[in-house]
């Protein structure tokens, strides 16, 4: 099948950008953000799951722009909590994007809390111009910190820790982020679905 011309990331969020490239970059000519891409689209993310969020977005841009497009929704699940922040991760203490004001609020409403567990969720959606999506989910599960260590994450990636490393996510060098993370793993995923519908 032919290589599609451009993909949309339905975000300007660097960071995404940089991993999406890293694992996407030889499927598409080019991948680029809502903002190389001269688009100003703010979706309002109303789903009552990741999944919903990142379908919701992806429909959005694959239909403002006429190209391929990809979203992804994720975030913290901490199972003291009954999974919040969920879904509202990223506006977790009030503002959208505050991540020492979202960390702070997790730390104190733990306070206490003996049961640490906690796991990201990341959901992606790819939407054709012609209608078609592949979705797909990935998971990073650990435990929530008592202090923040490290500097090469962002959001909550200071407090969660993976046992297995012995380190946060912020501490992990970004390749092996990429290789364990739950974005990394909804990428992975999805490119094995890719993969199957050009066979």
């Amino acid at each position: 099948m032919e290589k599609p011309a451009r993909l949309i990331l339905a975000s300007n969020n660097a960071n995404k950008l940089r991993e999406i490239r890293e694992i996407l970059g030889g499927r598409f000519e080019e991948i680029v953000s809502l903002r190389e891409a001269g688009i100003e689209h703010e979706t309002v993310e109303d789903g009552e799951t990741f999944l919903d969020n990142a379908r919701k977005k992806a429909r959005e841009i694959a239909a403002l722009s006429g190209c391929c497009a990809l979203a992804d929704d994720s975030g913290l699940c901490v199972d003291a909590l009954g999974g919040a922040p969920g879904v509202y991760s990223a506006r977790f203490a009030g503002v959208h994007g505050d991540d020492q004001a979202n960390m702070r609020l997790l730390l104190e409403k733990l306070q206490g809390v003996e049961n640490r567990a906690a796991h990201f969720t990341c959901a992606m959606v790819l939407v054709y111009p012609d209608g078609r999506e592949i979705s797909a989910e990935g998971y990073f599960y650990g435990q929530i910190g008592y202090e923040q260590k490290g500097s090469n994450g962002f959001g909550y990636d200071p407090l969660f820790y993976i046992p297995e490393f012995g380190c946060t996510s912020a501490e992990l060098s970004p390749e092996q982020k990429n290789a364990v993370s739950h974005r990394g793993s909804a990428l992975r995923t999805l490119v094995a679905r890719l993969e199957a519908a050009d066979a």
